[in-house]
């Protein structure tokens, strides 16, 4: 499994904080939501702000900074909830292998690389689907199950 792992700088932080504001109050930014997930070692709520992506019918999670915490939680976890403003979905989370990943990470450029591009090194939404899959292990993904679905 690769380590990949891109830390926010103080310009992403701030961009973090205002769009987890934003949701909190009722107001997301173009569909984000705030994961919240229990620590894995603390069992305390942990939340970031998250753009859930819909693709054939299901719904994902794409990390595009890679290995971070909210990943290593959920992946302890095995869920959480998507938050906006006052409304929580609980949802279950299943890891997405790496073979599946091509189309779910060219749709999520074609979504979000206005704001998550530049962590794709040069890979954008018109790649080849090999080269999608060379990075694929540096971007895990997860496929939520929400209750009753």
């Amino acid at each position: 499994m690769s380590a990949r792992f891109i830390r926010p700088t103080r310009v992403d932080a701030a961009f973090n904080a205002v769009v987890g504001f934003s949701t909190r109050i009722g107001l997301p930014l173009a569909g984000s939501r705030v994961l919240a997930v229990r620590g894995r070692s603390s069992g305390e709520w942990r939340t970031t702000p998250v753009n859930p992506l819909r693709v054939g019918g299901a719904e994902y999670l794409v990390a595009p900074r890679g290995h971070a915490q909210w990943v290593r939680n959920i992946r302890v976890s095995g869920g959480g909830e998507l938050r906006a403003g006052r409304r929580a979905v609980a949802f279950r989370a299943v890891e997405v292998a790496d073979v599946d990943k091509p189309p779910i990470l060219r749709a999520y450029l074609k979504a979000w690389a206005w704001e998550v591009g530049r962590f794709f090194e040069g890979v954008d939404a018109n790649s080849p689907d090999e080269r999608l899959s060379e990075i694929a292990p540096g971007f895990p993904v997860f496929r939520i199950e929400r209750a009753g679905s």
